[in-house]
Order: C-alpha cells, then sequence, then structure tokens
C-alpha cells in the first residue's frame, strides 16, 4: 500500500488533531512540519513524537521530502497562500475552515484547485455526527412532509485568545461557517440571499461584532433563520446549535446533543383547529469516527477514490457565501442577493 506523504503546515490550533489522525493512518505519514516559528513547530514534534524536518516555506517542504498531501491547519489569514502553493509544488489539499479571510480569495483558490486538477476538501466536522446524519435521515425519509423552513439558535459564551478579539466579525466569520454549513446539509438546498443584523452585544469582550440574526432564502422556497452569539453567558446552547425544522406534516427537534425526534400530525379525517400529533424517534446510524475524525475519513475516502469529496471547496464555496454575503447585508442593511 501507497502511503500518502503529508506536510501539516501550522502547528498550533487543531494541528494536533489532524496530526493524530495522520498518525492513526496505515496509508499516511506525516513527512515535514511547517510554522514561520520554528520554535513552535520543535515543540509539536516532540509533542506528537515526529522525527521529521521543520521549514518555514510549504513549497520547499513539498519538494524536499516529496509529500503529495498538504494539512492547512494555518489560521484563516494564511489559508490561501498556503494552498495556493501546494497547488504548485503539485500537492493536494485537506484545510481548516474557513477557506480564507474573503469570498474573493475563496473563489481564487477554487479556481485554482480546478485549473491544477487537485484535491481541495475543508474541514466542516459538524457534518459528520451521528445525530445530524439520523436528523438528515428524517427529512430524506418524508417523515415530516416537504420542508418549508428550518431555524438554528447558537449561544455560547466564549472567551478565546488570540485573533477572534480582534476580528471584526468574529461569530460570522469563525463560527457560523459551521451552521451554515449544517443548514446546507439538513435542508440540501443552496442559498440565494441573505438579509443580517450584525452587532455587538452589551458586556461583550470582543472588538468585532460577536451576535447576528440572519436570514437566508434557499433556491427551493425554504427559508433558513440563525440567531447566534458568541458572548451569551448562562443558558448556553450546544456548539452544534439547536435545531427547527418545520415541514408540512410535522416538526422536526435537535438540541445539538441528544438524538433528533419529530412530532407529526395524526390526520382525523375531519376538520380540526389543531391535529394531534404523535412523536417519532430517529434511528441513529452507526458511525467509526465522528467530528474531525469522521470527516478526515471521508476526505481520504474520496481522494483515495479520486473523487471529490462531500467538503470539497466547490461546495463549500457556498457555505463562504453565506458567511460573507451575510457580513454585506450587515454593512449595507440591505437584503444581499447571493450569485
Amino acid at each position: 500500500m501507497s502511503k500518502h506523504k503529508i506536510v501539516i503546515a501550522g502547528c498550533g490550533g487543531m494541528a494536533g488533531t489532524w496530526a493524530s489522525y495522520a498518525l492513526q493512518r496505515k496509508d499516511a505519514e506525516v513527512a515535514a512540519l511547517v510554522d514561520i516559528h520554528k520554535e513552535a513547530a520543535e515543540k509539536f514534534a516532540v509533542t506528537y513524537q515526529l522525527e521529521v524536518p521543520i521549514f518555514r516555506d510549504v513549497g520547499e517542504a513539498v519538494r524536499s521530502t516529496q509529500a503529495n498531501l498538504v494539512f492547512d491547519t494555518t489560521i484563516p489569514s494564511v489559508h490561501k497562500s498556503i494552498t495556493m502553493a501546494a497547488f504548485e509544488a503539485g500537492c493536494d489539499v485537506m484545510g481548516e475552515k474557513p477557506m480564507s479571510e474573503s469570498l474573493e480569495d475563496a473563489i481564487k483558490m477554487t479556481e485554482a484547485a480546478e485549473l491544477s486538477g487537485r484535491f481541495y476538501a475543508v474541514m466542516q466536522n459538524r457534518r459528520y455526527l451521528k445525530q445530524i446524519r439520523a436528523l438528515r435521515h428524517l427529512i430524506d425519509q418524508g417523515v415530516i412532509g416537504k420542508v418549508g423552513m428550518v431555524s438554528a439558535d447558537f449561544y455560547i459564551g466564549a472567551h478565546f485568545d488570540g485573533f477572534r478579539t480582534a476580528m471584526k466579525s468574529p461569530l460570522i466569520l469563525d463560527m457560523a461557517i459551521h451552521t451554515f454549513d449544517q443548514a446546507r446539509f439538513i435542508m440540501q438546498a443552496e442559498p440565494v440571499s441573505v438579509y443580517c443584523h450584525e452587532f455587538n452585544p452589551a458586556g461583550s469582550w470582543y472588538e468585532g461584532n460577536a451576535a447576528a440574526i440572519c436570514i437566508f432564502e434557499m433556491f427551493d422556497g425554504t427559508v433558513f433563520s440563525y440567531r447566534g452569539s458568541w458572548c451569551a453567558e448562562g443558558v448556553q446552547t450546544s456548539w452544534e446549535s439547536e435545531w427547527r425544522v418545520n415541514g408540512t406534516d410535522g416538526t422536526a427537534i435537535w438540541d445539538g446533543k441528544d438524538n433528533p425526534y419529530c412530532e407529526v400530525i395524526q390526520q382525523s379525517g375531519q376538520p380540526v383547529f389543531q391535529h394531534a400529533v404523535a412523536r417519532v424517534d430517529s434511528e441513529v446510524p452507526e458511525m467509526e469516527n465522528e467530528g474531525h475524525y469522521g470527516c478526515l475519513d471521508a476526505m481520504f475516502l474520496a481522494l483515495n477514490q479520486g473523487k471529490r469529496a462531500e467538503t470539497d471547496c466547490r461546495s463549500n464555496l457556498n457555505s463562504m457565501k453565506m458567511v460573507f454575503g451575510a457580513i454585506e447585508s450587515a454593512a449595507k442593511g440591505q437584503k444581499v442577493w447571493l450569485t
């Protein structure tokens, strides 16, 4: 079995999770580390028992080790340069979200992947949970009929150190990308417009806007609404958000932690003011891995089969459009069409 030779770019944040995963695969090996801070890379190598060379430049690392795959676990502002350098060196890329700090860069990165014929998939770990897959299955089976409206609430008081506290739109750019991507997965629909009010509530410890309310129209006429805050103290939701999916025959609920369930109307054959309902519990699938590992499983399966991953950059671009469309709408104070 030929092995994927991996260069890990960025030795902070989620890099440890990616490295731990790679070390468990029989068809992968870590060939090099890349970080502008050599001491950070050296500490990382010791922590994960990696006897590999350390570089400051991705292209040099790839050429020196003949690697075929780059894990981009750098901060968002560096993703474009890392990804483009990897493509130029003839490497495929698996990268952390968000793809970039601007939609223009995300589009250029996607075009570069297309032109170079390289594999580029983006981490969207919250798609790879048993419960969200169970919720999607309920909808697929038509248990609640035709979906018309989906809503998600996200309320977390997160006291970060580092770049998030200084971002202009920390919630939307760094966190809401997860929920927006989840909505696309749950609804199996792409967005066409957004109206967003973004703000920074009283008591916020962020410099930028840490709260937002968004309304997305999807191509099939369904509507997704989002309410979120990253400076919400007390009665917090899960990191996966709290979900309500309204259909013609009932409603599905997922609190982001427990298994989803539905309440489905019971047809009586007689005119009624409100229908009686019956609870329908979800069937939760078996998954070998969830979260980051589950997403990486799917990425490697697609790469090994020569296919596009579910979180391929071309698909993920639609989640990025939701993010930057929301930011643009908030700035303009009006609905924005997503093209």
